[in-house]
């Protein structure tokens, strides 16, 4: 990532005049090129994935786009201190760019054919600049092309967060429990095989359209599955993940108003409005039923149960929808004893319907123990994992232990919190696993 320097204190406020003098000083040379820099390193921050995704679509090729688009900023910092800040700054960038990656492709002409070189330049010439709108439609090009089907889904997530969210390598590893290499070796090939096949920069058209957002969707949600409940680490969230993950889905909705898309963007929208709560000053992990709600966020509470409701009125609803329904029953309710598990369990029935899994059974589970008592849940707990679905799923068996907690089956607690431990490699999760093993002693 491109590091510019950090830019000197606010502009207004080294102009502003000191206390009992109204008169203000003249803003000089100095002060006007500190204000350029600030602001070439607030558009990076802001607007850089854009300006990226434009260059994507005029260069048709993700490295002549990534160094375009440093050699945009590098001529941004030299010459808006002297020059000023332009009107349009993204679009300055997006043709800075471009003309940046025609000099590059020209220098390499001695390399090859001339025809080529020729041919190539005059493709990226003849385009088209960057309107605001055609930038946004631009970054939701670059989404579908990172979620390519012919990519494979660990493909799919990493190009998305490199690409569309500009997360180093290095980041992306650390939340995906990969080495760097690797990781950068998978990113090179997903961009070889876009190149290789040709696949092209679009927003599929309607008939592709319901396949192609399914992988879209099924990335953000990973994304911000990540984000919301981190895998490994002493932090029990990433706000990064989540952050970019619903950053995604409003570009979805406000581009590309589909019912699921909705669903998706009021489920995170509803999880996150909870992230306050979710853990004390220091970082442990407090459950759902022992949390402060005053602390949760209303607004996303409201916006996200919004999107509920007008996902729901259309007849194309499906998983992520239910999922979001489920997550607004809860934020509806003034407490875990108020909660209409009744209506839980019914969504669950639906999800399992519309969705099958052993995960969404797994839950269901819970919301049957908290309507109809421990036993009922732990029976269901217990033939998931008698036919060897979730052995391996540390959510299971810390479910399992917390019924038989509940029943006072204080062994077969105490074996299946062992097991939790064992799977678990996020701090939180483990000293909140250690601490209920102490209080069975």
């Amino acid at each position: 990532m491109l590091r510019i320097p950090d830019p000197a204190a606010d502009l207004s406020q080294r102009l502003g005049a000191p206390a009992g003098n109204s008169a203000l000083r003249a803003p000089s040379r100095a002060d006007l090129a500190s204000h350029a820099r600030a602001t070439a390193e607030s558009i990076y921050r802001a607007e850089s994935r854009r300006v990226f995704a434009t260059l994507v679509r005029l260069l048709g090729d993700f490295d002549l786009a990534e160094e375009g688009l440093h050699d945009a900023f590098r001529a941004a910092l030299e010459q808006w201190p002297r020059d000023g800040v332009p009107a349009n700054p993204r679009a300055w960038l997006v043709s800075a760019g471009r003309f940046k990656a025609i000099d590059g492709i020209r220098r390499q002409a001695r390399f090859v054919a001339l025809d080529d070189v020729a041919e190539q330049v005059e493709a990226i010439a003849d385009e088209s600049g960057a309107d605001d709108e055609g930038i946004e439609d631009d970054r939701l090009r670059l989404v579908f092309t990172c979620c390519h089907p012919a990519l494979s889904p660990d493909a799919q997530v990493a190009l998305t967060l490199r690409e569309v969210c500009g997360l180093s390598t290095e980041e992306i590893a650390q939340a995906f429990l990969s080495g760097a290499p690797t990781l950068a070796q998978r990113i090179v090939r997903a961009k070889a095989k876009i190149r290789d096949a040709r696949i092209p920069y679009q927003v599929p058209t309607p008939e592709e359209l319901p396949q192609r957002l399914d992988s879209v969707l099924r990335v953000v949600y990973l994304v911000f599955n990540e984000g919301y409940s981190a895998s490994s680490g002493e932090s029990l969230t990433r706000v990064d993940l989540s952050s970019e993950a619903i950053r995604l889905g409003r570009l979805l909705v406000e581009l590309l108003p589909e019912p699921e898309a909705m669903g998706l963007l009021g489920l995170m929208l509803l999880q996150e409005s909870r992230r306050a709560a979710r853990a004390t000053p220091a970082g442990e992990l407090i459950l759902l039923a022992d949390q402060d709600r005053t602390l949760w966020n209303r607004e996303q509470i409201e916006e996200g149960a919004a999107l509920v409701e007008r996902a729901l009125a259309s007849p194309r609803f499906g998983p992520y929808a239910l999922q979001a329904a489920i997550a607004a029953v809860h934020a509806e309710a003034p407490s875990a004893q108020a909660t209409d598990w009744g209506e839980i369990v019914g969504l669950y029935d639906l999800l399992l319907r519309a969705e099958p899994s052993a995960v969404v059974e797994l839950n269901r589970a819970v919301a049957v123990a908290m309507r109809d008592g421990p036993a009922a849940g732990l029976a269901l707990v217990d033939a998931i994992l008698e036919r060897g679905d979730l052995h391996d799923y540390r959510l299971a068996h810390a479910a399992r232990a917390d019924l038989c907690r509940r029943l006072g089956e204080s062994a077969q607690a105490r074996a299946s919190y062992e097991r939790a431990l064992a799977l678990t490699r996020q701090g939180p999760e483990r000293r909140f696993l250690e601490r209920r093993l102490l209080e069975l002693s």
